[in-house]
């Protein structure tokens, strides 16, 4: 093992598997960034980074992990958990849904019963579990945002403010959002202080190796693996990886399924975070996204980490025995 920090580099064959992914895929140029939020249209496509981190705290990790971009879409995780440790489950449920859709992250459309926006990990769910969050005023609901994030990290974060100012003001799709939830009794009436906080959110700065670990905690009960904090009830962990596995991936979250099948999340910056329950936290990060707005080599690293290490959660006779087999044969742990 290496020391790098606070974190161990674990030097073994696994290390390999990424480090082939990474020279696999680095030269794949296509998709596009993303260009409706102008500040995100700056960014440099060549990145890419591929971390793991285990639950009990092995870190392996490739290409430019210590890049920071900001959080974008994958905060929702997040903040659902924080809406659920605020508000319990059957309150949040009056409000979100946690039914798939087959429409797109950003589709302006509730649920023609219920009113609710269908889940939280599109926006209107999103911005509907965001005004959950508890607080006596804006900045106080802020930084328990903020300090729910440095509970999964392990270190302070901060918001960049030229992209929370550019998605303040080209936001007006989500105030479309936010106004038809408010005519339902979905959100209440600070429109604008809640979708300051989602956007807020979303401009949360992290690197690749931040979500590996945030991933990480998902996959240890809630506990961050490198510092032990409990980030998150442990009660909740089961609701927060049920949406993830059945909503995370938006319009693609079938395919996901049946091709990676374990609970993921995609941000438009280009990060993507999948959880192995009780073993490892996986992210990828390349700005380079496709039609959905999923990152194309995020999708492909995730796949064949899921092909090749049997990760698939229903996977139980096939190809993953296979590959556990072959794994343990080259000592690989995972």
């Amino acid at each position: 093992m290496v020391k790098q920090g606070d974190f161990e580099i674990v030097a073994s064959p696994f290390q390999a598997v990424l480090n082939d992914l990474h020279s696999k895929y680095k030269l794949l140029q296509d998709g596009a960034v993303a260009n409706y939020i102008p500040e995100l249209a700056k960014v440099n496509p060549d990145l890419f980074s591929i971390c793991v981190v285990t639950v009990n705290g092995e870190v392996y990790e490739v290409g430019d992990y210590k890049r920071l971009f900001t959080i974008q879409s994958i905060s929702k995780v997040f903040t659902y958990g924080l809406a659920l440790s605020d508000c319990g489950r059957d309150y949040v449920l009056t409000r979100v849904g946690v039914e798939p859709t087959g429409d797109a992250f950003n589709a302006i459309v509730l649920d023609e019963q219920s009113k609710r926006p269908y889940n939280p990990m599109v926006n209107a769910g999103a911005i509907a579990t965001t005004s959950l969050i508890q607080g006596a005023n804006p900045t106080e609901r802020l930084n328990r945002v903020l300090d729910m994030f440095r509970r999964y990290l392990g270190h302070d974060v901060f918001v960049d403010m030229s992209v929370f100012t550019s998605e303040r003001s080209t936001g007006h799709r989500n105030r479309a959002m936010a106004h038809l939830m408010l005519n339902f009794g979905m959100i209440d009436h600070n429109i604008e202080e809640s979708l300051d906080l989602y956007f807020q959110q979303c401009a949360v700065m992290v690197n690749c190796q931040d979500l590996a670990v945030m991933a990480a905690t998902l996959a240890n009960k809630g506990i961050n693996p490198i510092t032990t904090e409990q980030a998150v009830d442990g009660r909740y962990i089961k609701d927060i990886l049920s949406v993830m596995h059945t909503c995370g991936m938006y319009n693609f979250a079938g395919e996901w399924a049946y091709k990676v099948g374990i609970p993921a999340k995609s941000g438009v910056s280009g990060g993507i975070i999948a959880v192995v329950p009780g073993k490892m936290g996986i992210a990828v990060f390349s700005p380079l996204l496709d039609v959905r707005g999923n990152s194309v080599r995020g999708v492909k690293v995730c796949e064949e980490l899921s092909f090749q290490l049997g990760l698939h959660l229903f996977d139980c006779l096939g190809n993953g025995r296979r590959k556990k087999e072959e794994g343990r044969k080259k000592n690989v742990r995972f």
